[in-house]
């Protein structure tokens, strides 16, 4: 059978059983017929789009089936482990391109910023660069960062964190625009930032010093700004949905990504307050945290994912 003609005979089903239900027999009716149309679509299309589509149905009906477990610690763990995986993996390429966005307006930041000194000041302000050419000049070029206690910078800074990203992923209900233009100011401020030491010559004792905390931190923007694109791209682009419908299935797979990024933040901000201060500690121990931090968000969110679902092509999820 042609893969047109396999599609078509099928396409009403699968649109059915994307349909919520809450009758235990159809739900095991539903995923029995679609591991036979996975297992067939995969010995004749194996590397077509339609697998993936298939394959998307049948695991969002075994999600289904352990969101109605009691067991709330399993539910927890499979949430982490295979559902919020699941749900990064779909939108990868919109990931990809929210990371390509915000880097590029990275570097328009420095690139500016190396053109004209003035334009430091019109991103940064007059008030944080001068606080920071003084700090330069009495030979503590981030003295910014030990001021306060520890717990009262973590509680600050993990509370903004949080409301930055709210902020940056609610923006997305406006089609998308609000997050980008979150993405872009951001953006243009980090690369403004490292041009500002770049140009005391103190750039890459700023990267080993500010990116121990600015790791997660810059990731879980992108990561934010990503949740909002989700949003956005459901209106822009609603498929065969209504917008409505694709609005809804698209909120639920943002705020999974919003709730992901909580730890994310509360560990950024831990770093900020009780170990950036330390601004001597040995290069060993600040490149272990800095590429120890960019590794675990690489794994997470692009090769974990990646994993989940090449596993759920294998069936062994549903084992």
């Amino acid at each position: 059978m042609r893969e047109g003609q396999f599609i078509k005979q099928n396409l009403d089903r699968w649109e059915e059983y994307q349909q919520p239900t809450d009758d235990p027999d159809e739900v095991a009716k539903r995923f029995t017929y679609l591991v036979d149309d996975l297992s067939y679509a995969k010995t004749f299309y194996p590397k077509s789009n339609t697998v993936k589509y298939i394959n998307g149905i049948a695991a969002g009906i075994y999600l289904s089936i352990y969101k109605n477990k009691k067991e709330k610690k399993q539910r927890l763990i499979t949430f982490w482990t295979i559902e919020l995986p699941l749900v990064v993996r779909k939108r990868h390429k919109l990931l990809l391109f929210t990371f390509l966005f915000f880097i590029i307006f990275v570097i328009l930041g420095v690139f500016s910023a190396y053109n004209d000194q003035t334009f430091v000041r019109s991103v940064l302000g007059d008030g944080y660069v001068d606080m920071t050419e003084r700090n330069i000049a009495t030979g503590d070029p981030f003295g910014v960062y030990k001021s306060g206690s520890e717990w009262s910078m973590f509680l600050q800074i993990a509370f903004n964190n949080i409301r930055v990203a709210f902020l940056c992923y609610s923006m997305g209900i406006f089609a998308g625009v609000g997050t980008l233009y979150f993405l872009f100011k951001n953006g243009l401020m980090v690369g403004v930032f490292e041009y500002m030491f770049f140009h005391h010559n103190l750039g890459w004792q700023s990267l080993l010093v500010i990116f121990i905390h600015g790791t997660l931190e810059l990731s879980a923007i992108v990561i934010a700004g990503f949740a909002g694109l989700t949003i956005g791209n459901s209106i822009l682009f609603p498929g065969t949905y209504t917008r409505m419908q694709s609005l809804k299935f698209a909120a639920k797979d943002s705020v999974k990504i919003i709730i992901s990024l909580v730890p994310v933040f509360v560990v950024a901000a831990f770093f900020e307050g009780f170990v950036t201060r330390h601004t001597g500690m040995p290069l060993w121990l600040s490149l272990t945290i800095l590429l120890s931090s960019a590794s675990f968000i690489v794994w997470y969110f692009v090769i974990y994912p990646i994993r989940v679902e090449q596993k759920s092509f294998n069936g062994s999820i549903a084992k």
